[in-house]
């Protein structure tokens, strides 16, 4: 199969679909990967060390998309990228359709088969290609809250970790899910007073056993999503419903109950958001200000550390894309896993939760998939 890798263009975004390492497992595979020049150019890797790895390296997104059977990319298609599928072709990235009504339209009448990352899962339940970014982002939330904090930023001007006779910022994690625990362990180990809310009570008890009691664990209901969020320095919004738009859990009218110049970091707003004032912002312009309180809501924060989540990216994506590429859509019908991850199939939903917050009628994969 030709394999294609574009150069991502979503605002400051530096990760790349197949790093050199993964190219190098495709053309070992019997593959043919083309290459967009300066693809890799944001984790340092040159266009020689593609073609080292066997790849053919293209001028243009146009000679990417024409020459390719399947294209692999990190985020989103852009308005642009939408026009260039066709309907033979895979894509392989992440998708986030449910918030994305735009996009949506785009690849239905593209007529490609497109696999979105966030919904391919595992044995155990799990959401193995979007887990990495997980990590990286619940912990990033930290460090950008605590950056949001400070005065110069527009926060109210507290440390994360306080100092001796001074109280540390209490930091309170919506969801205690993958982003949330990595949000969690970051904010512990700056020395914060922390609490996790989530509605799980088997998943509370294994916060519980893993942070010893250094964290406080409180079960989801109306009142204590609001006596934790008006107490709190800063909110990280984890909380994900596969494939579907993230619940708001956080109104405008709450901001009034809010300390002035806390914050609110939305890790949820791929899937539109999990407060109500969220709306997606980037690292060019990180946050902005709402009744006295700083919203961090950008859409890409793994894309801020390049080298370190594109790497974690390829390592979960690639025995998912070889498959792909070595059996192309027979892929899909075999490995269920997989086939979970198919959202949309030459001009049909075949995601439920896409279907549902979008109001198209969902079409099963499978069938499908039998159609095609």
């Amino acid at each position: 199969m030709r394999v294609g890798c574009p150069k991502e263009i979503k605002n400051h975004e530096y990760r790349v679909g197949l790093t050199p390492g993964s190219a190098r497992e495709y053309v070992a595979n019997g593959h043919d990967i083309i290459v967009e020049s300066g693809a890799g150019l944001g984790i340092d890797a040159d266009d020689a060390s593609y073609v080292a790895a066997g790849a053919k390296v293209v001028k243009t997104a146009k000679e990417v998309f024409d020459q390719s059977d399947m294209i692999v990319k990190v985020k989103e298609p852009q308005p642009s990228e939408w026009a260039m599928l066709r309907e033979d072709q895979i894509l392989y990235t992440y998708l986030h359709l449910a918030p994305d009504p735009d996009q949506t339209k785009g690849l239905l009448e593209s007529g490609c088969t497109a696999v979105a990352y966030e919904t391919v899962t595992d044995d155990r339940g799990g959401l193995p290609l979007l887990a990495p970014m997980s990590e990286v982002a619940g912990r990033m939330a930290i460090q950008a809250s605590a950056t949001a904090l400070q005065k110069a930023h527009g926060g109210h001007g507290i440390l994360l970790g306080g100092v001796p006779g001074v109280l540390p910022a209490k930091v309170v994690v919506l969801g205690g899910g993958v982003v949330g625990l990595n949000a969690a362990k970051m904010a512990v180990g700056l020395g914060a007073d922390v609490s996790i809310i989530d509605r799980s009570i088997p998943r509370l008890r294994e916060l519980d056993n893993i942070f010893n009691g250094r964290v406080h664990t409180r079960y989801s209901t109306i009142e204590a999503l609001e006596e934790e969020v008006f107490s709190a320095d800063a909110v990280i919004g984890a909380v994900l419903i596969p494939g579907a738009a993230a619940p708001k859990l956080v109104t405008r009218e709450m901001l009034g109950g809010m300390k002035k110049g806390a914050v609110l970091c939305d890790v949820a707003i791929d899937q539109g958001g999990c407060f109500e004032t969220s709306h997606a912002t980037t690292h060019s312009e990180p946050t902005y200000e709402i009744d006295g309180i700083i919203h961090y809501c950008v859409a890409n924060m793994p894309g801020a550390v390049p080298v370190t989540s594109a790497k974690a990216l390829n390592n979960a994506t690639l025995q998912y894309g070889l498959m792909l590429a070595n059996k192309g859509l027979k892929a899909l019908v075999d490995e269920p896993h997989l086939r979970n991850g198919l959202n949309v199939h030459r001009g049909r939903i075949t995601n439920k939760a896409v279907a549902d917050a979008l109001g198209y009628e969902m079409a099963a994969p499978q069938e499908a998939l039998k159609v095609a």
